[in-house]
């Protein structure tokens, strides 16, 4: 008989000393970042410095327009102005008790709200039929329309301006919508983020008896929030700082948006908080409208970048 054998206990392992959160941060830089963008550690510290620098720069005009905006209507002495302090709001009461800036507000919300939605709509209806739809022409008519964006817009204007005014749009809130509803840029965009979409998709729906406005409807928008998203806001930033064609078409003071009556009150020796003022007013829209799409931003900057 042979003897039982005896197992061996396992040999227990080292004990590991116990890495901190920096550590296992570094860990993992080390193995993401590529050894030539690592650098030492006085580079990073001066890249920064310099972001940071940076991040100042930026930040600092935005800074002066508020404390400006607060101060009370006195010289501007600077740099004792930019102190925070003394502070006072009667600019915004000034600017909201004018008579005419709530109806430039509201001229400006209607203009950019209307514009973002009929863009959004008509940018992804070409963008589909563009990127999914097979009909003669599509190629010369599709590339035929995107070479507006090399078209200098003031080349333009003027031709616009003389067919809205022959249809009666001087003065009104369609003849200020209307014409900037067809852009090439947003069309494009929405082309090369459908070519991405798996075919599959659109001839399952039709197999199912789904028809085009189905098909558009419940596959094609629910795949486009994130660059519907990112568009939105272009296109919102974009109408809510229009000088130009408002300054054209408006040419009466109720149909004037912000940025054309706030140009307006430099002319009228107003006072530099009061106009300030409005441009804080003027700058929050546009600051919210970014935080809400911001979710969706980078996803469809990144998405609309790399597909086609």
């Amino acid at each position: 008989m042979t003897a039982p054998t005896v197992e061996k206990a396992p040999t227990p392992a080292p004990d590991r000393p116990v890495r901190t959160a920096r550590q296992l941060r570094r860990d993992a830089e080390r193995d993401v970042v590529p050894h030539a963008m690592r650098g030492t550690r006085g580079g990073r510290i001066v890249r920064g410095i310099l972001l940071t620098l940076a991040a100042l720069a930026t930040i600092f005009p935005f800074y002066a327009m508020v404390v400006l905006s607060l101060k009370p209507s006195a010289a501007v002495d600077f740099p004792g102005s930019l102190l925070p302090w003394p502070l006072t709001g009667e600019a915004y009461d000034t600017v909201m008790g004018a008579q005419d800036v709530p109806r430039w507000l509201l001229n400006t919300l209607v203009y950019s709200i209307v514009s973002v939605v009929g863009v959004l709509l008509l940018a992804s209806l070409a963008g589909y039929a563009f990127a999914k739809k097979r009909f003669p022409g599509r190629e010369a008519m599709f590339w035929s329309f995107l070479s507006m964006v090399m078209v200098p817009y003031h080349v333009t204007m003027i031709p616009t301006f003389a067919m809205i005014a022959k249809l009666g749009g001087v003065d009104t809130y369609w003849g200020l919508i209307v014409p900037t509803l067809a852009n090439a840029q947003a069309v494009f965009l929405m082309r090369q983020f459908i070519q991405g979409l798996p075919d599959e998709l659109f001839e399952a729906a039709r197999l199912d008896g789904c028809s085009e406005w189905q098909v558009f409807r419940r596959i094609v928008l629910p795949l486009l929030k994130p660059i519907l998203a990112t568009l939105g806001v272009f296109v919102f930033l974009w109408h809510w700082n229009d000088f130009l064609w408002p300054l054209v078409i408006g040419q009466s003071t109720d149909m004037r948006t912000l940025t054309v009556g706030i140009a307006s009150l430099q002319q009228q020796n107003v006072p530099l908080n009061v106009v300030l003022s409005g441009s804080v007013i003027a700058f929050v829209p546009i600051f919210a409208a970014y935080l809400v799409g911001q979710r969706y931003f980078t996803e469809g900057v990144t998405a609309s970048g790399i597909k086609g």
